[in-house]
């Protein structure tokens, strides 16, 4: 397999998301992403536009409305891919749906398939079923929404052959809005999901406090195929940037094959 030596700019911004205030979380957010770094991809936390909240079901807009318009008209001003998730009314339903806006296309989205029941989730919004795999000037990335990270076998990398060219993805994203009572298992999952993936990982988390009171500590971080901190963020407010090398992730591949050893399997939905 010849190397691909494009790198990937990758920008990740972790900030306190306004409750309920999609207009105030516009204008924090969209100037946080014009005074990123240039960047191929910049991605955001889970429901940037609101906060992780039940009650902000009600607050749901379609794909042809304000919010993912907004999005996309970001992305093509600046020529970036720009990626988080926001709640999307959708065939009488409400999705707790990541937004892949890339410039020139329309969005792709994934809808986050494990719904949080500890906070009744699932009890308001729709689950969704298929993985999202984009590509990306010859990368390929897989992004998932907060509890997916708990769930190694719906995150799973797999190679169809023993050609590495075969795989889902290069590069692994979780957005968040993860709790810092629960830090630790954040910092763990986040670094197994990219050592038995052979593949970078990124995740992106909020800061401060919500109108819940749950606090949030940030700790964003770009790991490597081997779960080494490219840069990690601490609890403050903080826009980072690192490029991922290709040829690097397949150079370390091609030296330690494990997924040849992988087993084969079919997911259900």
């Amino acid at each position: 397999m010849r190397a691909v030596e494009n790198d990937l700019r990758v920008s990740i911004i972790q900030a306190d998301t306004r409750w309920h205030d999609a207009a105030g979380n516009q204008a924090l957010y969209g100037a946080l992403i014009r005074a990123a770094p240039k960047s191929d991809l910049i991605v955001l936390p889970e429901t940037f536009l609101s906060g992780f909240s039940n009650a902000a079901v009600d607050q749901a807009q379609t794909m042809h409305e304000a919010n993912v318009r907004w999005l996309c008209n970001l992305s093509n001003e600046l020529d970036t891919v720009l990626c988080g998730s926001l709640l999307i009314q959708d065939q009488g339903r409400v999705f707790n749906r990541l937004i892949w806006a890339q410039p020139g296309l329309s969005p792709k989205f994934y809808d986050k398939r494990h719904l949080f029941r500890m906070a009744a989730e699932h009890e308001r919004y729709g689950a969704g079923r298929e993985r999202l795999i984009v590509e990306l000037n010859g990368w390929r990335i897989c992004p998932l929404v907060c509890y997916d990270l708990r769930f190694p076998v719906f995150s799973r990398n797999r190679f169809g052959s023993a050609d590495q060219a075969s795989r889902d993805y290069d590069v692994l994203i979780y957005v968040a809005n993860w709790p810092a009572a629960r830090r630790y298992a954040w910092q763990t999952l986040l670094r197994a999901r990219a050592i038995e993936n052979l593949s970078y990982c990124v995740g992106v988390n909020r800061v401060g406090v919500d109108g819940n009171g749950l606090s949030y500590s940030g700790d964003s971080v770009i790991l490597d195929f081997q779960g080494h901190a490219l840069l990690e963020c601490g609890v403050q407010a903080q826009t980072v940037n690192v490029k991922l090398s290709l040829s690097d992730l397949q150079a370390f591949r091609a030296r330690f094959p494990a997924y040849l050893d992988a087993d084969n399997f079919e997911l259900s939905q």
